[in-house]
């Protein structure tokens, strides 16, 4: 099984506490996230690590899907992120699985999964959680979900994330101007 892509994830979160390191909370949410810097230039970065839930997931038997700048990051792009987007196939079992992975990472708030996009907040991170039901352009999402690539963690759990091909549609559905920046650097990093 593959390490990489979850050692690399490792190193940005790292990366991102040193670029982080004396910034102070402004009271900028992930909502305030800008098309051209994204959440990395919010207060998300600030302490962001994703690990907590990530290996809750796989704790749960979860087949959430990373997808956004942590997905890209595990295929090798070099910005930084603050937050952890996750594509779920919104079934009631799933929806369970998610539940109990929020409440043991601290979700005070467990969000409304009936929706094709909710907001959540654990310690650690925060994010979107997405079903196939949300528009993505003419894209079709469902299908990311059987694709999806997988990664070990060297702490014992995996990580499913969007596979490449996956993320740059997905990047350029989106179409905002940093969609399209990571999506080019992405076919740059295409085997």
């Amino acid at each position: 099984m593959d390490h990489t892509a979850a050692l690399r994830l490792r190193q940005a979160i790292g990366r991102t506490k040193d670029a982080t390191r004396g910034r102070v909370v402004v009271g900028r949410g992930p909502e305030a996230a800008d098309d051209v810097l994204g959440t990395f230039a919010t207060d998300g970065a600030l302490g962001f690590d994703p690990f907590p839930l990530l290996q809750a997931l796989h704790d749960v038997g979860s087949r959430a899907v990373v997808i956004g700048q942590v997905a890209g990051i595990m295929h090798g792009s070099s910005e930084l992120t603050g937050d952890l987007d996750l594509l779920w196939d919104g079934t009631p079992a799933e929806a369970r699985a998610l539940r109990e992975a929020l409440a043991r990472c601290g979700c005070a708030e467990l969000p409304d999964l009936d929706r094709v996009q909710v907001g959540y907040r654990v310690t650690g991170a925060d994010g979107d959680l997405c079903t196939p039901g949300l528009p993505w352009g003419t894209m079709d999402v469902a299908p990311c979900l059987s694709r999806a690539d997988t990664s070990h963690d060297a702490a014992g759990f995996t990580i499913r994330y969007a596979a490449l091909d996956d993320l740059i549609r997905m990047r350029r559905a989106l179409g905002r101007p940093k969609d399209h920046r990571r999506a080019d650097e992405l076919v740059r990093l295409h085997p």
